[in-house]
């Protein structure tokens, strides 16, 4: 375990360039190095993929990543590979050509992070892939998704036990942005954790400020937002 989490800070400068952790990063990351299971909720911006990406780098094997969308596979994937990360997604997205060309490099153990859609994980391909290579570790991106108080928006999450029953062996981290403590303890049941650490972050973002104000004079409101804030950009939801 030292020599594991030392070549992860080695490797947190050298291919992310970050001298230092986000805060809970440095734990989340040791228990994964030490093959824990471990349920994280940390805020949107707070550095969830490192918490995987940092040790698929450091240990041996194949680290599996569930992700519901195919556009945040991209964009990992795009950054993966600029820092030369040998990284790559099979999705419905690609042609035949280049998914048997990336089913490839999987089996040759050439790939250290593979995204899958859940929908993908148990279809013949998938399974024939996994199986000739097995992952080592199990990362569930999104994991709200799998607690029965908000798995409507992807149902084939609550399938995810049964990867884990065909690969008990492999430790699983399951990672979101938000859950409450009911949620929690439904993502922890329903993957089967074993002594997970559980890790919830605050959730307090010091730049940000939310404010809520009569809706009066929007127009002249906008235009004097715009004009205290020349040369920034900015974005206005309406």
């Amino acid at each position: 375990m030292p020599s594991s989490i030392s070549d992860a800070n080695r490797l947190l400068r050298s291919v992310f360039g970050f001298d230092t952790y986000r805060p809970g990063q440095k734990e989340i990351v040791e228990a994964v190095l030490e093959g824990r299971d471990v349920l994280a909720v940390l805020p949107t911006g707070g550095g969830k993929s490192l918490c995987y990406q940092l040790p698929a780098l450091v240990l041996d094997g194949l680290s599996l990543v569930i992700s519901p969308l195919i556009a945040l596979m991209r964009d990992q994937l795009s950054a993966l590979l600029e820092l030369g990360v040998e990284a790559a997604a099979l999705n419905s997205a690609m042609d035949a050509q280049s998914y048997q060309e990336t089913s490839a490099a999987v089996r040759s153990g050439k790939i250290k992070l593979l995204y899958l859609a859940p929908e993908s994980l148990f279809t013949p391909r998938i399974l024939s892939l996994l199986e000739a290579c097995p992952p080592q570790r199990i990362i569930v991106d999104e994991a709200h998704c799998i607690s029965r108080w908000g798995h409507d928006f992807r149902p084939d999450y609550r399938q995810i036990s049964r990867l884990r029953e065909r690969f008990p062996a492999a430790p699983c981290l399951a990672l979101t942005a938000t859950a409450t403590a009911m949620v929690r303890d439904d993502i922890t049941q329903s993957l089967e954790l074993r002594n997970p650490l559980v890790h919830v972050a605050g959730f307090d973002r010091p730049a940000l400020m939310l404010r809520v104000e009569a809706k009066r004079d929007s127009r002249q409101k906008l235009l004097g937002f715009v004009k205290e804030r020349p040369g920034s950009s900015g974005i206005v939801y309406c």
